[in-house]
């Protein structure tokens, strides 16, 4: 007998990787898939690979991916009976759900009314107090003046955390340990909760130093049936946002296990919830949790639950949501082996985590046995500035941690992404800490370790300078395969064959200036110092050199402005640096540029103030998360060629200072 509950065609009201993750099960289960995308997205991948795709217009998720309206006509018009959430924008909305079911569609996910229960992160709260589980102290903060709100930090105790009540991924979240600075805090807070969510309200809650960040995967099913299907350790974060996570948490036990566990069903249950959860707590360093707040979806990590329990969690949403009970295999659930999950974003670490924008010209990761990529990315697509800059999620399983961990660095270390930067180099920095690979994490790890720092290797200068020499050298091989005459000339504009040639190159440290001379007696030069090297072999796309005994393969890629080199240990991008360079192409002195596409959201000084080094002077949004441009320099403000609500390119100059010991030319240009 036909199940009339059963799902034939599923709209994902959602982008990126978590579409095609969504397509991945649909197609197992040969469910018809339906995209919705903004104008930014029309040729994305996830768009492309959907039987059907609608059109919401737009470009930024206000106008696309958190129309209600639109996505639920995209839905009747595609002939849709189901509509999958997802994560982020609409996951956690029950107007969004309530709209779903009063059109007659499938919402995979909790009741309208659980969401409700547990959107609010304050609702979230009180209701777990009710319930006995512990909480830590915090206040509401809507209606509170200024006055009001510094009583509510005292009372609460320093420090305290802003926190938005609504969505997720440390957006709206701010740690104020300095009493002066938390009323900009709570504003900051409430701009950026409003423009990611619609919602801006914030609360204040006793910030815990050190602690451990663990979730709880729940699955509920209509029947009644709750179960915990173990523990996701989340503790490496930065800006409150995970960037690491695994399953099973290293410091967890049997009975702790158990009690966290048991917590979270029964938080599911007091609010009867049905579908995928996650309960999530705030651990001390002596192993007391606290519950933080519940997701009412899928997480982004999601995938190293299902590595060790073996479990398709979405294909499970949809048979709860057909109406089927849990199955055996989900009601006794066991952990096997060791799961890990790195966040690949386009940002740099080094620039205080900016998000990075751009065309990935290259982007393959290595797959293979126990390795698991999901993304809404391949080689040539944009990455617009509009939405969240993650790239991928590379996930591997191992028998143990060590293997799980070994097999991951192997993976992040062979992966080529060119075109933009990313954390790549960070989070094999972190897999490689002494630290992590002890289980010796919290939430502040990144804190005490100065993600530069992480994502450089011991010998960084040598390894930029060997990279420079790569690409001098490739970048000749190149112009000689591609001359039609005079190949044998002397290369860089010599008469003198006996001459080095000279090149710069502007790596993350600075310029790089290569000398070389091939031939009968070679001669290799970095910033003037000669080096003990032998060219093996060179081409447009690969140099050999031996490096003492060790011969090293370095591969070239990118004839444009930038050159990606990967040296075995990091890949590492370099600028060529015009001979002759545009005089218009100069910034003027005391320049404060953009250092990412985005939205002027506030400026701060006007022409003519005085402004202190480190001074806030600009604030821009760029991929849903604000980013302060601060003076560089004591002095006072010459111009400010920018407004709230303008749209800036990175490199374009926001504010022009005159300082007191202004440096000449471009140099001042931060």
């Amino acid at each position: 007998m036909t199940n009339p509950s059963m799902i034939r065609t599923l709209l994902i009201a959602n982008r990126g990787e978590i579409a095609r993750r969504i397509m991945r099960t649909c197609r197992d289960l040969g469910i018809t898939t339906v995209a919705v995308h903004s104008d930014v997205d029309a040729d994305a991948p996830f768009v492309r690979e959907a039987d059907l795709a609608v059109s919401l217009g737009g470009r930024s998720p206000a106008e696309s991916y958190l129309r209600i309206d639109a996505i639920v006509e995209a839905a009747v018009e595609a002939g849709a009976d189901a509509v999958h959430p997802g994560y982020g924008f609409l996951s956690e909305n029950a107007a969004f759900a309530r709209a779903c079911t009063e059109r007659g569609l499938a919402f995979i996910g909790p009741p309208a009314d659980a969401i409700d229960l547990m959107g609010s992160k304050l609702g979230a709260r009180k209701l777990m107090q009710d319930a006995g589980v512990p909480v830590l102290p915090g206040t509401d903060l809507t209606g509170l003046d200024e006055a009001a709100i510094r009583d509510a930090a005292d009372e609460i105790g320093w420090p305290v955390l802003v926190k938005a009540s609504y969505g997720g991924g440390g957006r709206g979240m701010r740690v104020v340990r300095d009493p002066a600075e938390l009323i900009e805090a709570v504003a900051g807070a409430r701009r950026e909760a409003g423009g990611a969510f619609g919602n801006d309200t914030v609360f204040l809650e006793r910030y815990i130093d050190d602690p451990r960040h663990i979730e709880i995967q729940v699955f509920a099913d209509s029947q009644g049936e709750v179960v915990s299907l173990f523990e996701r350790e989340c503790s490496i974060q930065r800006r409150h946002q995970k960037i690491i996570e695994e399953a099973p948490s290293p410091v967890m036990t049997a009975q702790m296990r158990k009690s966290m566990g048991d917590a979270a069903i029964e938080a599911a249950r007091a609010i009867g919830y049905v579908g995928a959860g996650t309960v999530e707590f705030i651990v001390t360093p002596e192993l007391e949790f606290f519950f933080l707040e519940m997701n009412t979806r899928l997480q982004v990590e999601h995938p190293v639950t299902e590595l060790i329990t073996g479990l398709d969690l979405v294909h499970l949403q949809i048979q709860v949501a057909e109406g089927a009970a849990l199955p055996p295999e989900v009601l006794d659930a066991r952990i096997t082996g060791h799961a890990i999950e790195t966040r690949l974003y386009a940002e740099d670490p080094a620039a205080g985590f900016l998000p990075a924008s751009g065309t990935l010209e290259t982007f393959v990761v290595p797959e293979g046995a126990g390795v698991r990529v999901d993304s809404g990315f391949e080689s040539g697509s944009p990455v617009p500035n509009e939405y969240d800059p993650m790239l991928a999620k590379v996930i591997t399983h191992g028998a143990t941690r060590d293997e799980a961990i070994r097999k991951l660095t192997s993976v992040l270390r062979r992966a080529r992404v060119d075109g933009v930067t990313t954390n790549r180099d960070l989070l094999v920095g972190i897999l490689e800490h002494p630290e992590f690979l002890a289980g010796r994490i919290d939430t502040h790890f990144l804190e005490r370790h100065d993600p530069a720092d992480l994502g450089r290797p011991a010998d960084a200068e040598a390894e930029t300078g060997l990279a420079a020499l790569a690409v001098a050298l490739a970048d000749q091989a190149r112009n000689r395969a591609a001359a039609t005459r005079w190949r044998l000339a002397p290369p860089g504009w010599r008469n003198n064959r006996d001459e080095l040639v000279r090149r710069v190159l502007v790596a993350d440290r600075g310029p790089v200036e290569v000398g070389y001379r091939l031939g009968r007696e070679p001669r290799f030069e970095i910033d003037g110092q000669v080096l003990d090297v032998a060219a093996a072999y060179v081409s447009p796309e690969e140099v050999r050199l031996r490096v003492g005994r060790v011969m090293r393969r370095l591969g070239v890629r990118g004839d444009g402005e930038s050159a990606y080199v990967d040296t075995g240990r990091a890949t590492l991008r370099l600028h060529r640096q015009p001979r002759f360079p545009d005089p218009e192409s100069l910034v003027p002195a005391g320049s404060l540029i953009a250092p990412m596409p985005g939205t002027v959201v506030r400026v701060v000084v006007s022409e003519g103030d005085a402004v202190e080094i480190g001074q806030p002077l600009v604030v821009l949004e760029a991929m849903k998360m604000e980013h302060e441009v601060v003076a560089f320099a004591t002095g006072t403000v010459e111009s400010v060629p920018v407004e709230v609500g303008t749209a800036v390119d990175t490199g374009q100059v926001l504010v022009v200072l005159k300082t007191e010991d202004e440096p000449a030319g471009d140099e001042a240009a931060q």
